[in-house]
């Protein structure tokens, strides 16, 4: 069962996402500076880096735009050179093109920025230059993914690129048309104005956090979808009615007290998650460092004793720290590099139950992730894309006086 929360307070929209009553999502966006993700620009190259092969953009932010050179070829397309080659061969400053944020500001990093253009809709991703189908990975039934191929290449034009989202599993070719004329509609007002605008120009904006939520997460079998705000009350509403109109009786307004997040025990959730020491529910616990591109978690049995044997004790603590470093991965959102030291098992089988155990957790995760496997040393390495400001850094700062060591200084 899925329920999802719209949480409004202090100029800043919280989302919570709970399956069976667990909270497996959160997100927070500022009201007054919504995600860039997604945003489509006029730029202006302003540099060329060839030892980077990388440009700098101007496209009317705060920091320049970061443009990789794969980020500017289209490697689907047959009329590119099997070579890859030098930036300053394919931009020069002062050129203007039109971007898409893949990646927003981070730190002191200006966005990252790519030509390879896609619009998300609810069924499907409109590519209008990569000529090809992809399918969500996680349609695995085979004659599904084969019907939904054969439907994609009879709607598609000569040179779009489609890829089949998750939630196009058993749709009809009505609606993936729809669907897709739509989003035809969007990139065509998309070129018009860059016709028409001069660089740097904002030219497209994703839809805010609430729309995402409604068009990525909300499925038929979401049980409830509770806001406490009239007027997104009315844009979830109004939004379903165009795309899902079965759903719309699953919204709820909720303006009681105590306030949301405290009356579904969400807020003390959030608490738990986000500390550096989790507990689990047998007994032992997770330590969890976390830095910009790399997080380190720890696995130890803590107050877990078992009844068999320590070889034992041991898998069942990995076990129960494989399900709650799936969650939190995607409850944290996190990104880079992820290493995970589970205690030492004897057994070969042992470890290919964890391994496997986390691959079909992080199933689960709309966002990209990959377990890459067991490294020389014992440790589980997983892979996930970073593309938003992590949620924790809205609400938690770095001590002023320890500046995050967590230690006393003792005389």
């Amino acid at each position: 069962m899925k329920q999802l929360f719209l949480h409004y307070s202090h100029n800043v929209t919280q989302s919570a996402l709970l399956e069976n009553g667990i909270l497996a999502e959160f997100g927070v966006e500022r009201t007054e500076g919504v995600s860039l993700i997604g945003n489509l620009y006029k730029g202006r190259v302003v540099n060329v880096l060839p030892g980077m092969q990388a440009a700098f953009v101007d496209i009317g932010l705060q920091k320049n735009a970061f443009l990789y050179v794969d980020d500017v070829l289209h490697p689907h397309l047959d009329k590119q050179p099997k070579e890859k080659p030098a930036i300053n061969d394919l931009l020069k400053p002062g050129d203007e093109l039109l971007v898409q944020i893949m990646k927003e500001p981070l730190g002191g990093k200006g966005a990252r920025v790519t030509t390879h253009f896609s619009i998300p809709g609810r069924w499907l991703v409109y590519m209008p230059d990569a000529d090809y189908i992809g399918i969500s990975k996680k349609i695995e039934h085979e004659s599904e993914r084969g019907r939904l191929k054969g439907l994609a290449e009879s709607i598609r034009a000569e040179g779009e690129g489609i890829i089949l989202r998750t939630n196009a599993d058993g749709e009809s070719r009505e609606a993936l048309e729809e669907d897709l004329n739509h989003l035809r509609r969007v990139w065509r007002s998309i070129l018009e104005r860059s016709e028409q605008a001069a660089a740097p120009s904002e030219l497209h904006r994703d839809i805010g956090l609430v729309g995402r939520l409604v068009r990525d997460v909300i499925t038929p079998d979401t049980e409830q979808l509770i806001v406490d705000d009239e007027a997104s009350l009315l844009e979830v509403k109004a939004y379903l009615r165009q795309v899902a109109p079965a759903l719309e009786g699953k919204v709820q307004l909720y303006l009681e007290q105590p306030p949301l997040f405290e009356k579904f025990g969400i807020k003390e959730q959030i608490d738990k998650a986000f500390q550096s020491r989790i507990w689990l529910p047998s007994g032992g616990y997770l330590v969890w460092e976390q830095t910009e591109a790399l997080t380190v978690i720890d696995v130890n049995t803590g107050k877990y004793t078992g009844s068999v044997d320590l070889e034992e004790t041991v898998f069942q603590t990995n076990k129960e720290a494989a399900d709650e470093v799936a969650r939190l991965i995607r409850l944290r959102d996190v990104g880079g590099i992820i290493i995970i030291d589970f205690i030492d098992m004897e057994t070969e089988d042992h470890r290919q139950q964890i391994e496997l155990q986390l691959e079909m957790r992080i199933k689960r995760d709309r966002t990209k992730c990959q377990v890459v496997g067991w490294t020389r040393l014992g440790l589980m390495e997983i892979t996930r894309k970073k593309a938003r400001e992590n949620a924790m850094n809205f609400f938690y700062e770095t001590c002023a006086s320890c500046k995050g060591r967590g230690k006393i200084y003792i005389r």
